[in-house]
């Protein structure tokens, strides 16, 4: 099935801003994560979004879906 990741701030740093990706069923956001050597740590606060939605390391995604990831962001 395929589909897009999207990549925000320093996450994006050696990598990518968005792309395609053909994966299995079943295949779970902590995966995708995985395969881009992006660990839990990068994101402890940071921001999942699957289609526009909060989501969890254990979201399972499928066809068609746009998971955007945001690293964690200080300021006020």
């Amino acid at each position: 099935m395929k589909i897009t990741v999207k990549l925000f701030a320093f996450l994006r740093k050696g990598r990518f801003a968005a792309q395609e990706f053909n994966v299995k069923e079943g295949t779970t956001v902590e995966e995708i994560m995985s395969n881009l050597s992006i660990t839990k740590e990068e994101l402890k606060i940071g921001i999942i979004l699957v289609n526009g939605q909060h989501s969890t390391f254990q979201t399972v995604l499928h066809e068609g879906d746009v998971l955007s990831l945001f690293p964690p962001a200080a300021g006020g």
